[in-house]
């Protein structure tokens, strides 16, 4: 009875199991796979060899269960395993010991007749077509590896017959010469372009040795060279050598060696490429030479003038020393320019052979530094002529016409002279001196020279460095504006003020207006320094004229280079709109040397329009300053300060008319540089009307002169 709920079993006797052929094979085929794989490489992956060898092992189990053998499948099987890659003995010793044991074990097997036989049949049939199949793919293997070796050396012959053309086609078309040299050093091929090079018949150079076409001082050195590429396994030299020519001259070349080696690294010949240099040679010299020498007159340069006089100064007789004269051509510029520049340059190449006529007979070197400046360095001797007769020389050589394209010309030489410099000067510094000297030459006139003046090139040197470092003291303050008055000579009352600049070194004096504005003007700082103090004046005086009830008028005197420029009267309208003050309170005073300059009478009259006084500086020195003011809108002169102390050593008859015919032009007349109270009277006797000077007050800050013109 069972109990209710309880699943009812069904009991039956047990019976034996039924073996898998499929199980079978395929563990037959894996360990097959897995100890062929341990023992030989083939072409597949793990698990295509598993599927590979399954299908083998199925069709010879097939066959092994048909009734009449059939060993073909064998047979393929050891045809296949051969195909399969590199499966040798040691892989047809792994089958038969797989396939001889697990054969007869296969369940499906078990049941042939006489299985054991037909396995060992089919095992020795699959041997037999193994080695069959593997002696062929040896042979086929050793075919193709003959072909292949039989190809390469084709290809390597080929190889070497183009390689040694085209080493043929460089050899013979190079413009190097080129050669092959046994390590003895004889020669055992060369080319056309070393012979050429040499000036022997193309191929004598064959057989012959290197070293004899080397000249005799370098040959060892090339020797020595070439066993240091045998000893110590450099891979080339290069040196510069001189080789021998047939006809006996020498060759001056580059040669490059190198060493070629055999198969079995073994030294076996030189490769030695020769350039020639004698052209390159030849350039390098022409360059140098117009490196240091002027392409227009072939004289030497300032650089190559330079570094002979450091040799020359070193050399330098002691008793006679030399002279350095600095040449200037006068007048070079007018030529240019009214004749144009080539005419110019055949002037400057007739100079440079006349100075060459003139020191012929002396040791002396003559260079072009630049444009139409020259320097000379005469060697002095017992026999050389003293410096004027020199340059007077010059100038006689000048005077005769050079005529070219039709004009005759003759001009004249200024120059600067350093005789005899300090020993152990520098080359430099010479240099600069005959330059300075030259200036201070061709500032007096033309034609002339001068000799350098130890004392005159410091003064020079102190006022140029005042020049060049003047923008930096503006910028820092040194500079400022202080302002005097204009007196009336009657009653000593001020009539005006006269704005000045005032340089206030700190380390050193004080510098005047007339210092500082000589000082601006050589460096070209005279225009916006003069803008400054235009526009501070203007300034001041509006202040004063709204503050203390100014009227007079503010005085600033204007330089060459102001009153030439052409926005002159821009400048000023701008000031006037910006700082308010009226034009009538404000006069400006015009050099009257600077009138006959162009452009200065139209910026005259244009000021005078702008309703701004105009007053005529420097008055009395011209011969037409009378016709200036009659043709100028200018009533008032002021007498030049050396008019002023001129008379206070003579008593002169032209001052004491001069001012009687101011007055008749109707011109008011101011003398500058009153500095006592005679000089003061004897003006205000000729009938002078206000005056400017220390008598009346020297220029001061603003503010110390305020209560001065109080209410004026």
């Amino acid at each position: 009875m069972r109990t209710p709920g309880m699943p009812m079993i069904d009991h039956q006797p047990d019976q034996p199991a039924v073996p898998d052929p499929e199980r079978g094979r395929t563990v037959l085929a894996r360990k097959w796979a897995y100890l062929l794989g341990g023992v030989t490489v083939v072409s597949l992956s793990r698990e295509e060899l598993d599927a590979e060898l399954r299908g083998l092992l199925d069709e010879l189990c097939e066959s092994l269960r048909c009734t009449s053998a059939d060993l073909a499948p064998a047979e393929r099987i050891g045809a296949r395993l051969v195909a399969l890659g590199y499966v040798g003995e040691p892989g047809l010793r792994c089958t038969l010991d797989v396939l001889g044991k697990g054969l007869p074990a296969l369940p499906e097997l078990q049941a042939v007749d006489r299985v054991a036989d037909r396995v060992v049949a089919a095992l020795g049939a699959l041997s037999c077509c193994f080695l069959l199949a593997h002696e062929r793919s040896v042979l086929d293997q050793q075919e193709i590896m003959h072909l292949s070796l039989l190809k390469a050396v084709r290809d390597a012959q080929w190889n070497l017959r183009q390689s040694e053309a085209r080493f043929d086609e460089v050899v013979t078309s190079s413009a190097s010469g080129i050669a092959v040299v046994a390590l003895d050093g004889r020669i055992v091929r060369a080319n056309a372009a070393l012979a050429e090079m040499l000036g022997r018949p193309s191929g004598a150079l064959t057989g012959s040795v290197l070293y004899d076409v080397v000249h005799p001082e370098s040959v060892e050195v090339l020797r020595e060279a070439m066993q240091g590429l045998l000893d110590d396994g450099k891979d080339r030299i290069r040196q510069s050598q001189r080789l021998l020519r047939e006809d006996g001259d020498v060759v001056r070349s580059s040669l490059t060696a190198s060493l070629l080696r055999d198969a079995e690294d073994r030294p076996a010949h030189f490769v030695v490429v020769i350039e020639d240099g004698t052209e390159l040679m030849l350039l390098q010299g022409e360059l140098s030479r117009q490196a240091l020498h002027d392409v227009l007159t072939g004289l030497p340069n300032r650089q190559y003038f330079g570094t002979y006089l450091e040799t020359a100064l070193r050399r330098a007789d002691p008793a006679y020393g030399v002279t350095l004269l600095h040449v200037d051509l006068d007048a070079f510029g007018m030529v240019c320019n009214s004749l144009g520049r080539r005419v110019g340059e055949q002037l400057l190449v007739h100079f440079a052979q006349r100075l060459k006529a003139v020191m012929a007979h002396e040791n002396a070197m003559i260079a072009r530094f630049h444009s139409d400046e020259f320097g000379i360095l005469v060697e002095n001797t017992a026999s050389t002529p003293d410096i004027d007769a020199i340059v007077h020389a010059i100038n006689d050589e000048l005077a005769e016409p050079f005529f070219v394209e039709g004009h005759g010309l003759a001009l004249s030489a200024s120059a600067g002279v350093v005789h005899r410099p300090a020993k152990g000067i520098d080359p430099a510094e010479l240099l600069r001196q005959a330059d300075q000297t030259l200036r201070r030459a061709k500032a007096r006139r033309r034609g002339q020279w001068k000799m350098f003046d130890r004392e005159a090139d410091a003064h020079d040197r102190r006022t140029q460095a005042l020049a060049v470092g003047m923008a930096g003291a503006w910028e820092h303050g040194e500079i400022g504006v202080r302002y005097r008055p204009m007196a009336r000579l009657t009653d000593g009352e001020p009539a005006g003020i006269e704005a000045r600049l005032h340089w206030n070194r700190p380390d050193d004096t004080a510098l005047s207006h007339e210092c500082c504005v000589e000082l601006a003007e050589s460096t070209g700082l005279v225009l916006p320094l003069g803008d400054w103090l235009l526009r501070a004046a203007g300034r001041q005086g509006e202040w004063w004229r709204q503050r203390a009830g100014f009227g007079l008028p503010m005085i600033a005197g204007l330089t060459g280079n102001q009153v030439s420029d052409d926005a002159l009267g821009t400048r000023v309208t701008r000031l006037l709109g910006d700082i308010g003050l009226p034009p009538a309170q404000l006069m400006l005073g015009v050099p009257a040397g600077a009138l006959s300059v162009p452009g200065v009478i139209e910026n005259v009259t244009a000021l005078a329009d702008l309703g701004v006084r105009v007053m005529l500086d420097e008055f009395g020195l011209g011969p037409d300053d009378l016709r200036a003011i009659e043709d100028l809108p200018v009533d008032i002169v002021r007498v030049d300060r050396r008019l002023a102390e001129w008379q206070a050593w003579s008593d002169s008859t032209f001052l004491g008319a001069l001012v009687p015919l101011v007055r008749q032009v109707g011109a008011t007349l101011v003398v500058d540089g009153i500095h006592t109270e005679d000089q003061a009277n004897w003006w205000r006797s000729a009938g002078a009307e206000l005056a400017t000077g220390d008598y009346f007050g020297v220029a001061r800050p603003p503010a110390e002169l305020a209560g001065q013109f109080a209410g004026t």
